[in-house]
């Protein structure tokens, strides 16, 4: 979008803790252009025509921090970012949606800005956003702007987004539990509380404990009035029939007036009540059968019409209903009194708002026919109209709470249809003259049962006292005391983060969990791969998380799934960082070490207050995510020695080291050895130092989390690097004599530990095969080869599948360009040649190690190669240390 000059050059959705906020914002590169020679008080009349759009500005604060000192920094002079920060909150506002972060700062070039704002629902945000910059530019140029019609449509749209009432009460009761909650229809009510295991779902007030045997039972009233007349209940008598003359007949053998409805309607579509002639039976007929099923006529019962709601057994709460209707004022007509009505800013269309636009439909006009009137009649002054019988407030009626003035033995009623019904949730429509004396005494009945009733009537009764029903229900779903969440353990870092997000999942296998699990490699359960690919973001984390048979869920966590959209969850039980060094620098708007692990570090921000911090206490930069952390901080180091690790311990803080080539763990000053180092096959006993350093922070993961320690030793005994447990992470096997090592390392650090684990022997020549990835720095990418030069004496240079803008071979010559002369070399133009040539390229007793971008890849070629060898092993048989000498 660009106008005036002005260009929204990105818009993103952060969906979870982010860079900017613990909540869902709109991040927008804005491109202001011009705009940046002009603030705010260079524009006669801007702020007087911005504000008369907009009244609601006055209310803003700004960084004045009193109501009006937003108005103020307009009249002193400020931006257009931060203006259209502030206007996408008001329309957000206006929209109805409560929202009030925001914040404008230069993003390093001049006249750009990045904006972020909170929002509730995505796409109404960003179509605020673009209407709040329209809008500013309009009043800054003095330019025509329909402002009621651009806020008519937001809210129009905001309707199609925001969840009902009834959703919204339950979501908002389950959130002040710290149930998570998460939306799975970008406009409909279908929602999930809770993860795994512990996952509910509601859809409006129908929940996953609902019968749909009770359903079916409701939707057909007959069957509904049979089986509560079978126990006692009073219903009125009635019958179905399939045209007006059999309704007219039927009306006359039950006694006028009568009530005609659809068999299988709800929300009173189609209900005309007190018919007290065939003309108007007939009319009614007419109107019903416009519904599915056939028509009921049933007995009309004199009296008020209640609601009762029945929540797990319980009465919670009811109203007495009205319904729609205008009041005469002897100058206007009917049709003129219902635009009136409906300009009540409480009545929307739909159900998104506490009231429902009054409609002149057929079934309106067969109303006012009862009464002698038409859509053009004028009323006298003080004349009630009725523009329905029936009182649902989906056709424009209105509510009085009386759930104090209940009669006991009408509540128990109510509460015994609804379990005869074996209904969770029900709303009880019952008629009767005086809520307060019992049913059977006045002539009373329940007239109908619903399952997924409308919780707006005691939400917001037109009057009377709001009775929060979101809260039973949530209760129901969740009783005091149960789990809603599944252990979550989020791994970061720039390296080892997916060995350390295996090694986790292993051990709470051990445990016998089920896992779910989130890896570059692709997302698991129980072990089982059911997706491909990388999987590291948010997408997959959600994916997991709603999977309804994990128990624990363990989620490697990249750099960019963060900076696209957030993390994948609300908070974390356990967050590790591995370690922070030069990795995806100059991407995102990430150009230092340090922004770099500012953004790792929103991991250990959203660990939750009862959480524990997993860090790195051998790495500075992640050893100060502990001023971050809510939670307790767990310290790992490969040392007793570190000094960060020795001042927590000494404040009874939580440690994993190792010492005495053992695993330690302490806490609160109690010491306990946890397994001897050499019995952890993957470290080489502790040979190696960046498995050393994984195995410590899975340690610490686990143990943090309450895993038995006994368990996690086994765990670490029983884990491999082989490409069964750890594709891609050093794994060693053997064909035709050569070692060849697999290994997905792609920067410095990666580069740093294989050369550390593979030092060159003079009797072991070793050939690489190696691309990297396009969109690194060039700098980066030569200083990752130029750490393999001590101990690669051959190479083979391939360009990856996605050379990420950059020109064929531009990478591979790149590489090359470190090589002293004479180094023999050649390139492949791509990486399963690669392979093969690289293989060609050695002789028994050589080594081979692949640098792998695409694991699975790498893998079927090294099988193929394999399978030309009877001799090939999946792994080495001898010990991890003696294969690398």
């Amino acid at each position: 979008m660009s106008s005036h000059g002005v260009t929204i050059r990105r818009m993103q959705a952060l969906r979870g803790p982010n860079l900017y906020a613990y909540k869902p914002v709109l991040r927008v590169e804005l491109d202001i252009g011009p705009f940046e020679e002009r603030p705010s008080d260079t524009f006669p009349g801007f702020v007087e025509r911005l504000t008369s759009w907009l009244p609601g500005l006055h209310r803003h604060e700004c960084s004045v921090g009193k109501p009006g000192g937003f108005v103020e920094r307009l009249r002193r002079g400020t931006w257009l970012a931060h203006i259209t920060e502030h206007v996408t909150i008001e329309l957000q506002n206006e929209m109805g949606f409560d929202v009030a972060y925001g914040r404008a700062r230069g993003a390093g070039q001049r006249g750009v800005y990045n904006v972020v704002v909170a929002y509730e629902e995505e796409e109404p945000a960003r179509e605020a956003f673009r209407t709040a910059l329209a809008m500013t530019l309009a009043a800054m140029m003095d330019e025509p702007y329909d402002a009621p019609a651009a806020l008519e449509r937001l809210r129009e749209m905001a309707d199609d987004y925001r969840l009902g009432p009834s959703t919204r009460a339950i979501v908002d009761a389950a959130r002040r539990r710290g149930i998570p909650v998460r939306r799975l229809t970008p406009t409909g009510s279908l929602v999930q509380l809770g993860y795994g295991v512990h996952q509910k779902r509601i859809l409006a007030s129908q929940t996953s404990d609902t019968s749909a045997l009770a359903v079916e039972i409701c939707q057909e009233k007959p069957l509904t009035n049979r089986v509560l007349r079978n126990v006692g209940i009073s219903v009125p008598e009635g019958q179905t029939v399939r045209s007006a003359d059999e309704a007219w007949e039927v009306a006359q053998d039950l006694g006028l007036p009568v009530i005609l409805k659809p068999e299988a309607g709800n929300q009173g579509k189609g209900v005309m009540v007190n018919l007290r002639s065939e003309a108007e039976v007939r009319a009614a007929y007419e109107v019903a059968s416009q519904f599915q099923g056939d028509v009921l006529v049933e007995r009309h019962i004199e009296g008020a019409d209640y609601r009762l709601l029945v929540v797990n057994g319980k009465m919670v709460a009811a109203a007495r209903r009205e319904p729609a209707q205008v009041l005469g004022d002897g100058e206007h007509t009917v049709e003129e009194l219902v635009a009136v009505a409906n300009q009540d800013p409480r009545r929307r269309p739909g159900h998104s708002s506490s009231l429902t636009r009054i409609r002149l439909d057929d079934a309106a006009r067969v109303v006012l026919s009862q009464q002698g009137l038409t859509a053009e009649s004028i009323p006298e002054r003080g004349q009630r109209v009725k523009l329905r019988q029936n009182c649902n407030l989906s056709t424009g009626g209105t509510a009085t709470d009386v759930t104090d003035d209940v009669h006991p033995s009408n509540a128990s009623m109510a509460e015994l249809a609804a379990q005869v019904l074996n209904l969770d949730v029900a709303g009880i429509d019952l008629l009767c003259k005086d809520i307060s004396r019992p049913l059977g005494e006045q002539g009373g009945a329940i007239v109908e049962v619903n399952a997924a009733p409308g919780l707006r009537m005691h939400l917001e009764p037109t009057s009377g006292i709001p009775r929060d029903v979101g809260v039973p229900i949530v209760e129901s779903l969740y009783p005091q005391g149960a789990p809603s969440r599944i252990p979550i353990i989020a791994v970061t870092g720039t390296n080892g983060k997916t060995t350390v997000t295996r090694l986790v999942a292993h051990m709470f296998e051990t445990a016998h969990h089920c896992v779910g699990m989130t890896s570059t490699d692709g997302t698991y359960i129980r072990h089982e791969r059911i997706l491909e690919g990388d999987c590291s973001g948010p997408k997959s984390a959600q994916a997991i998380l709603l999977h309804p048979r994990v128990e624990v869920a363990v989620l490697e966590v990249a750099r960019g799934g963060i900076l696209r959209e957030g993390l994948g969850f609300d908070w974390c039980s356990v967050g590790i960082v591995t370690n922070v060094s030069p990795d995806h620098l100059g991407q995102g708007g990430i150009d230092t070490l340090e922004q770099l692990a500012r953004v790792k570090q929103v991991v250990i921000e959203s660990v939750s207050k009862d959480g524990a911090a997993v860090l790195n206490a051998d790495d500075p930069l992640v050893a100060e995510m502990a001023a971050a952390a809510k939670g307790r901080v767990v310290y790992f180091a490969r040392h007793p020695e570190n000094s960060v690790l020795q001042a927590h311990l000494a404040q009874g803080g939580s440690g994993v080291f190792v010492d005495n080539g053992a695993i330690v763990t302490v806490r609160e000053g109690r010491r306990q050895v946890l397994i001897e180092l050499e019995r952890v096959g993957f470290t080489a006993g502790g040979a190696l130092r960046f498995q050393v350093e994984n195995a410590l922070a899975a340690t610490a993961a686990a143990w943090a989390e309450g895993l038995n320690p006994a368990l996690i030793g086994r765990a670490l005994t029983t884990f491999r690097m082989d490409v069964n447990m750890a594709p891609g992470r050093f794994n060693v096997l053997g064909i035709a004599g050569r070692q060849v090592i697999l290994d997905y390392g792609h920067n410095v650090a990666a580069m740093k530990a294989i050369a550390e684990a593979l030092p060159r022997k003079a009797n072991r020549r070793t050939v690489m095969v190696i691309g990297l990835p396009g969109d690194r720095r060039d700098e980066d990418l030569l200083a990752t080869l130029k750490e393999t030069l001590p101990f690669v004496d051959e190479f083979v240079f391939h360009d990856l599948k996605d050379r990420r803008n950059r020109a064929e071979n531009e990478v591979p010559m790149l590489m090359r360009s470190c090589l002293e002369p004479g180094t023999p070399h050649e390139f492949a133009p791509d990486a399963h040649t690669g392979i093969l040539r690289g293989f060609a390229r050695t002789r028994p007793g050589d080594r081979l190690v692949i640098i792998a971008d695409i694991v699975d890849e790498a893998l079927a070629t090294i099988r193929q190669l394999s399978a030309e060898d009877e001799t090939a092993t999946e792994a080495c048989e001898t010990p991890v240390t003696r294969a690398f000498e």
